[in-house]
């Protein structure tokens, strides 16, 4: 049995919401040991069992001259921290990344913002829908003729912002190394919920792509890449893009010789494709057609509840969900060969492990 990849690498997380905690969870579910400093008796916002496991937790008053020179300390021994402040705050408390990296010049110093560190916003409030919004991923959601709709927090928060704060944390720490030398990421969910749109640039750039909500592939206008109302008032998705798997959905709703469903590639034809199909799937019920589809190539799966999901029989049989902490989890991932795949422990009252950590990370004097 391998150990986790980031075991022995330690890693400050100044408490905040939304994606700092998220990041911080994925960080200690590759083994690495995260330390939140937390305000005292203040627990994050927001931040529950889940987002909140695999850390220990420091409380420190960073209003206190004593305690910012502690967190200096805990930087010492330090490879890594983050934080999700507004620019200016972490430099007017004396953590701003110069005082930092004169006090450990090897460590990577991840900022996590909505905006970003400059530009005319970066002062304003925000929220996830705002990033996403000047980032023209929101605009490209929902359907033709109605307003955008808010993909929950996914896009700018956690794949805009967490993901590449992690990513940019985990390039940092192999180039500090390989060369000693410490970094400063600027993770921006606007800026990575922009690059998130790669694809989409690329296909409008190829003709293939308008920039109108509802009429394209893979936004909801096309009949072949879809969710359906079945029977039962529950739902399917069907993402039957390319021509052979195209043919089997046609074949298992028996649409195969409609003359209408020839031209697959053509959206004048869609809205009639889509309106045959969508009775066809009203027929029978989720359960039903999971027994025609599930497991074939028209590129199936039932549309699952958050409480649904852990009871499917292929997230049981790769562990996707695990019981932990009296609660049921999503696994960490990805996962490593020969690696647990489990949290390493609960997430930590505030304060809950300052004296341990602190006679870890800090040496006597």
């Amino acid at each position: 049995m391998q150990d986790k990849p980031l075991r022995g690498i330690r890693i400050l997380e100044f408490a905040g919401i939304g994606p700092g905690p998220f990041c911080g969870m994925l960080l200690s579910d590759l083994g690495a040991d995260v330390v939140r400093i937390d305000r005292p008796g203040v627990t994050p916002q927001g931040v529950g069992s889940v987002t909140g496991r695999g850390r220990r937790s420091v409380a420190l008053d960073l209003k206190s001259a004593a305690d910012v020179e502690t967190a200096l300390k805990l930087i010492e021994s330090a490879d890594a921290l983050f934080e999700g402040f507004r620019p200016g705050v972490m430099e007017r408390m004396g953590l701003g990344p110069d005082q930092v990296l004169a006090r450990n010049p090897a460590v990577v110093y991840g900022r996590m913002t909505g905006w970003g560190q400059e530009g005319p916003l970066s002062q304003a409030a925000g929220h996830d829908l705002n990033y996403i919004a000047i980032s023209g991923a929101l605009g490209a959601m929902g359907r033709p003729g109605l307003p955008p709709a808010p993909p929950l927090n996914l896009v700018g928060d956690y794949g805009g912002g967490a993901m590449f704060l992690a990513m940019g944390l985990l390039a940092g720490l192999f180039r500090a190394k390989t060369t000693g030398e410490g970094q400063v990421i600027d993770a921006a969910m606007s800026d990575g919920s922009a690059l998130l749109m790669a694809m989409f640039h690329d296909l409008k750039g190829m003709g293939l792509w308008q920039d109108q909500r509802g009429s394209n592939f893979l936004d909801g206008a096309a009949p072949f890449y879809d969710t359906y109302k079945c029977a039962d008032g529950k739902y399917i998705s069907i993402g039957s893009i390319e021509p052979q798997f195209y043919t089997v959905m046609l074949e298992k709703t028996g649409l195969s010789e409609d003359p209408e469903f020839a031209a697959q590639m053509n959206p004048g034809k869609w809205p009639d494709m889509k309106s045959k199909l969508a009775h066809v799937i009203k027929g029978k019920s989720r359960d039903e057609w999971c027994e025609i589809m599930e497991g074939t190539d028209v590129c199936f799966a039932p549309v699952l509840s958050l409480g649904e999901a852990p009871s499917h029989p292929h997230n049981i049989a790769r562990g996707t969900f695990v019981e932990f902490d009296g609660q049921l989890h999503p696994a960490p991932a990805p996962r490593f060969r020969d690696t647990p795949n489990r949290p390493d422990r609960p997430a930590p009252k505030p304060g809950e492990h300052t004296d341990e950590v602190l006679g870890e990370w800090i040496s006597p004097a």
